[in-house]
């Protein structure tokens, strides 16, 4: 039986610029740290995996001394590891406040998936809290619990290394070319096609301009139907899986079967 597998951050909800970084510049702020993010410098901070990583690109000599910090590793980590705990607290708070809306199609595809008997999982580089945060707002209180979530520090190497991939596969225990992975990201999809597995990229606030070969698919978002009627806008679809108005469990099928042979954006 083939996987579903999300990313967390940009797929179940675009929370980027509207969670993770207020999170973090309320968490400077209270410990009075001499810095704050833009969104322009946070654009460039996404693309390192791990929150605590992002807070030790602050770790410059010149930094240390300005907030008075220690230069001894093992008392700054600790720190650090102070620091995200905050951060994280102030985060989910965040998404429990219902301000960031799930992005469209991610619990009709789930439900669509669940119904037909495929696992369903969310593998992330971001703590476990926060990643249980976001997927009980995308995915809802009765689905959250068929999801198996491989999250933060289970691995010893964050996205683009393919560690977290590889371990959910393993835990699920499926067949790697079983596995259709959604996610938002260049590092994402490295981690994604590094295990092996077929990705689906649908772009996210901060990802619109990254380079996506590689991917079976790519989308500006799954597309939704209901009220709030969301068309998918197809932006690479190498294997011609033509998901309009929105992509379906069905296309999610297609790709599967067609990335195991050859295609336009995958060698062979």
């Amino acid at each position: 039986m083939p996987a579903l597998v999300f990313d967390c951050d940009g797929v179940l909800a675009d929370t980027e610029r509207y969670g993770h970084l207020p999170a973090f510049n309320r968490t400077f702020e209270e410990f009075g740290l001499p810095v704050r993010w833009t969104d322009e410098e946070y654009a460039r901070k996404v693309k390192v995996g791990g929150g605590k990583e992002r807070m030790k690109t602050l770790l410059t000599p010149e930094f240390l001394a300005r907030a008075g910090l220690p230069s001894d590793q093992a008392a700054l980590d600790a720190e650090v590891a102070r620091w995200h705990r905050r951060k994280t607290e102030i985060y989910t708070g965040i998404i429990a406040g219902g301000s960031i809306p799930p992005r469209p199609g991610v619990r009709r595809l789930a439900e669509e998936a669940h119904a037909a008997g495929w696992p369903l999982a969310v593998a992330s580089t971001s703590a476990e809290p926060s990643v249980r945060s976001v997927l009980e707002l995308a995915a809802g209180p009765e689905l959250t619990p068929h999801f198996s979530v491989f999250a933060g520090d289970v691995v010893p190497s964050k996205k683009p290394a393919p560690d977290i991939y590889e371990y959910a596969v393993t835990r699920l225990g499926v067949d790697p070319l079983e596995v259709l992975v959604v996610e938002d990201s260049h590092n994402g999809l490295l981690a994604a096609v590094g295990a092996g597995l077929t990705c689906v990229v649908t772009t996210s606030a901060y990802t619109g301009e990254e380079d996506f070969t590689g991917a079976a698919l790519v989308v500006g978002s799954l597309g939704d139907t209901g009220p709030d009627a969301t068309v998918t806008h197809v932006l690479n679809d190498p294997f011609g899986a033509d998901p309009r108005p929105y992509v379906r469990l069905a296309d999610l099928s297609f790709l599967l079967t067609a990335a195991r042979g050859p295609g336009p954006d995958r060698p062979g």
